[in-house]
């Protein structure tokens, strides 16, 4: 390689950045003019007409880099001069009067709404979230929101996430329907094991009652059974209230090992999962924003534009303030074709200037926008 190209790419660069000060420092002057005369930071229509003649000015062959050079630019711009005017707004005292009013010990005793029964996945998260739980329990995810959302349990316990499985979709759209706050979560493992009466042996088995997903979790060790029915059912934990109270000894359940005592059954065989790496992540939820100490992951969902780049410009933001990302899920809107609620989980302390700065910024620029909570997670 010719080394003077190295050094023109080197001198271009020099240039470059003492034009990007330039550009900064006027940014900052213009950041002055709007704190002085209450002008917003966002000008959509300026920023619309410059990245048109920016485009006009650019070859064809380079319009799509420079498209997003400069929507980088102007996003970098904007958040120098919120940071500049100051980004407190509704959402960001109500965060901080949420860490000064949020006791500092997350509470032992509660009252808790749990999807299914005793020994269900949830009631395990619930237990192992408070010291003393007062569970009470409903047939459907829908219940726990609203149970929450009425006030009858301070608290719900809700899976957002299987490591097999994946999302659990009908949650997030639930949670497009309620308004909460998550105030932690947890990385629960799950354990499948062959339980059954006492009076049973695996050789006598000839019907398995399970949750379809677990049944499909443990696909290698059922194949290994010949001319045993498999049959789907509500929930792990009702498979194995049903076993007990078949009094049966052809009978067993995949289920987990709470089960046992719960339900007086007895384990042929632990353990039974494809995998050892099975978690499911649930969520704690409450009417109220409450931030215990420690807070460091937060989740969000925006409604973003239909348009080209309405997600890219999001995520700019976070490279901008250097915020990182852990999860990102979209769900259609239902009755509003091709458009997407996303929900994020990022990963950032509640105390960082960023993350109140990032706060600040996005109240005012999307259509639709809700902050689920900071919370920290229980592995």
């Amino acid at each position: 390689m010719d080394p003077t190209l190295r050094e023109q790419i080197d001198n271009i660069d020099d240039r470059l950045i003492k034009l990007f000060g330039e550009r900064m420092d006027v940014a900052a002057r213009i950041a002055e003019y709007k704190k002085e005369h209450n002008i917003p930071v966002l000008d959509r229509k300026r920023e619309t007409e410059k990245l048109k003649d920016i485009m006009d000015k650019v070859p064809d062959d380079l319009k799509e880099y420079a498209a997003q050079l400069y929507s980088m630019m102007f996003e970098f711009s904007r958040s120098y001069q919120t940071r500049l005017i100051g980004y407190e707004n509704s959402l960001t005292d109500k965060i901080k009067n949420a860490l000064k009013s949020t006791p500092e010990l997350f509470p032992d005793k509660e009252v808790i709404a749990c999807q299914g029964i005793e020994g269900a996945n949830s009631h395990i998260a619930a237990n192992k979230l408070f010291r003393y739980p007062n569970v009470m329990f409903f047939k459907s995810f829908e219940s726990v929101f609203s149970a929450v959302d009425k006030g009858l349990c301070r608290y719900g316990i809700i899976p957002l996430e299987n490591s097999t499985a994946g999302s659990v979709n009908s949650v997030y759209d639930l949670m497009m329907r309620y308004k909460f706050s998550i105030v932690r979560s947890l990385r629960l493992k799950v354990d499948h094991n062959l339980l059954a009466n006492p009076s049973s042996d695996i050789t006598k088995i000839t019907e398995i009652y399970s949750h379809q997903q677990a049944i499909s979790q443990c696909s290698d060790f059922l194949q290994t059974l010949e001319g045993v029915k498999i049959i789907p059912c509500e929930n792990t934990a009702i498979a194995a209230k049903y076993v007990a109270e078949s009094g049966r000894d052809d009978v067993a359940a995949l289920s987990s090992r709470e089960c046992m005592a719960y339900y007086g059954l007895r384990c042929l065989k632990p353990s039974v999962q494809d995998s050892s790496a099975n978690y499911t992540r649930f969520i704690c939820i409450s009417k109220n924003l409450e931030i215990y100490p420690g807070a460091d992951r937060t989740s969000i969902m925006a409604t973003l534009p239909h348009e080209p780049g309405s997600l890219y410009k999001l995520l700019s933001k976070l490279y901008a303030l250097g915020i990182n990302l852990n999860k990102l899920e979209s769900r259609p809107i239902p009755d509003r074709d091709f458009e997407f609620m996303f929900y994020f989980d990022l990963d950032t302390p509640v105390y960082s200037p960023k993350f109140m700065q990032f706060m600040g910024e996005l109240e005012s620029v999307y259509e639709t926008f809700a902050y689920l909570g900071s919370y920290s997670e229980i592995i």
